[in-house]
C-alpha cells in the first residue's frame, strides 16, 4: 500500500514511517523540508499520486489564535482536495482526546476547525484523537513554572508514549475508515479490509474499532491527576509542584477531567515505569 504521511519527519510521522515501511508499505513521509508544503499546496500533487492513504500528523508552528487556525483549515482544505484528485481511499488525521471540550483555547478550536473540515469532506476519514504524550509532559511543566513552582490543574491525565501513537497509527492507517462516504461503501471497504488485515469484522459488518462520527481515540494504560504525574516526572530536578485549580491546561481553564479518553479507546501498552528509563536510555 503506499501511505503519505503528512508531517513524516517529525516525532510521530518519523517513527509512523519506519514502522509503516518495516511492515512492507511504500512510504512517502512528506514536509516543506522535502518539497511538500499543505498549507501553501506546494507538492501536494505529486506527493499524493499514485496513493492510497494519506495520515496527517503535522503541527502548527505557532499556537497563537489566528496562525494556528490558519494553519489547520488551510492544510487540511488542500489535503482534501488534492486527495480527492488522487482518488485517495482513506485520509487519516491525528488529533486530541478533549479537542471539543476544551474550545477556550485557540489551538483546540483550530483542531475542532480540521476535524469538521474532515468530516464534510470528500474522503473516507478516520480522526485519531491522542491523548497527551509522555514526550510532551515536560513541556507542560515548563510552561507551569514560575520561580520555581510548577502550578498546574489537579485534572486527569492518560499519557501515551509516542512510539504507541506510531504504532496504533500504523494500523488505523491501513483499515478501513472509521468514517466512509456512506453506509454501502462503509459495510464494503470494512470487510474488504478486515479480511485482508485478518481482523474479521463486527456482525453488522463495520469494521471492529470504528469509533462513532468518525472518531477513534487512543491512550496511555494509566490514568493519573496531572500535578501527581508531573511531580513523579520532574523528580530530583529541585522543581516544586503544586495543584492549582486556576492554573488551566496551557492557559485554558479546565472542569473536570476533559483530557482522559472515553471508554472505547484503545489502549496502549508503554506504562509511566516503562517510559521513565527509557527516555534517558
Amino acid at each position: 500500500m503506499r501511505i503519505v504521511i503528512i508531517g513524516g519527519s517529525g516525532l510521530i510521522g518519523s517513527r509512523l514511517a519506519a514502522r509503516l515501511a518495516e511492515a512492507g508499505h511504500s512510504v512517502l513521509p512528506a514536509s516543506p523540508r522535502t518539497g511538500v508544503d499543505a498549507v501553501t499546496g506546494q507538492g501536494l500533487a505529486a506527493a499524493l499520486a499514485g496513493a492510497e492513504v494519506v495520515v496527517d500528523v503535522a503541527n502548527a508552528p505557532s499556537f497563537a489564535d489566528g496562525p494556528v487556525l490558519d494553519f489547520f483549515t488551510r492544510s487540511t482544505r488542500n489535503l482534501l482536495a488534492a486527495g480527492a484528485e488522487a482518488g485517495l481511499r482513506h485520509h487519516v488525521a491525528l488529533s486530541v482526546v478533549g479537542t471539543d471540550r476544551l474550545q477556550a483555547s485557540g489551538y483546540f478550536r483550530a483542531k475542532l476547525a480540521q476535524e469538521r473540515l474532515i468530516a464534510e469532506g470528500p474522503l473516507p476519514y478516520t480522526i485519531v484523537r491522542a491523548t497527551q504524550f509522555f514526550e510532551f509532559l515536560g513541556g507542560i511543566a515548563d510552561a507551569g513554572t514560575a520561580a520555581g513552582t510548577v502550578r498546574v490543574a489537579p485534572t486527569g491525565i492518560q499519557p501515551i508514549a509516542a512510539a504507541d501513537v506510531a504504532a496504533l497509527l500504523a494500523g488505523i492507517a491501513v483499515a478501513a475508515p472509521a468514517r466512509a462516504l456512506s453506509a454501502e461503501a462503509d459495510t464494503g471497504s470494512a470487510k474488504e479490509s478486515a479480511s485482508k488485515q485478518g481482523l474479521g469484522a463486527a456482525p453488522d459488518g463495520s469494521a471492529i474499532g470504528s469509533g462513532s462520527k468518525g472518531i477513534v481515540e487512543i491512550a496511555g494504560p494509566e490514568a493519573f491527576r496531572l500535578d501527581a504525574l508531573l511531580a513523579r516526572i520532574l523528580a530530583g530536578d529541585g522543581r516544586t509542584v503544586l495543584a492549582d485549580p486556576e492554573a488551566g491546561y496551557f492557559g485554558t481553564p479546565v472542569t473536570g477531567d476533559p483530557l482522559l479518553p472515553g471508554p472505547d479507546a484503545r489502549l496502549a501498552p508503554t506504562r509511566l515505569a516503562d517510559w521513565l528509563p527509557a527516555r534517558t536510555a
